[in-house]
């Protein structure tokens, strides 16, 4: 029979700090049994986006901290545009590892836009680690201002 110190037992006034004792010792099991990598640390898709519109185009900023230009793979099928590449690992030698958060690997991922672009007039720029999309709205996609006439 385990003993526990009487701070240790659940409180029955506490249930949400109980359950937080709980997911942390599950979360060291699992760093115990199958390794760090084993998922995502963060549970965050990569590249986290945004994803707006004006009247006249949709456009998507990505992070890509880490990533160059030629590493990046984007194509358009449809209303969807593919987002691909690779992060490289950095080539450090002789040296331990206290805590390595930062994913390295091939990522891809598909951004279902709301509406019709023209696939043929997509431009994508690439600064200081963010990848800007500019995907100009097809003309039926465009708002059309109707004049009202009085009679």
């Amino acid at each position: 029979m385990a003993t526990m110190r009487w701070s240790d037992r659940p409180s029955l006034f506490k249930p949400l700090e109980e359950l937080e004792r709980l997911r942390k010792e599950m979360d060291r099991l699992f760093e115990t049994v199958m390794g760090r990598r084993a998922w995502p640390i963060s549970g965050r898709v990569f590249p986290p986006v945004n994803i707006t519109e004006d009247k006249d185009a949709y456009y998507i900023r990505a992070e890509l901290p880490g990533v160059k230009a030629d590493d990046i793979e984007l194509s358009v099928e449809k209303d969807t545009v593919i987002l691909g590449g690779e992060r490289k690992a950095e080539e450090i030698q002789d040296v331990t590892y206290h805590r390595r958060e930062r994913e390295m690997g091939k990522f891809r991922r598909a951004i279902r836009l709301p509406g019709a672009f023209d696939p043929d007039k997509v431009e994508a720029r690439f600064k200081n680690g963010i990848l800007t999309i500019t995907l100009p709205k097809s003309e039926e996609a465009k708002p059309r201002q109707i004049t009202v006439k009085a009679e």
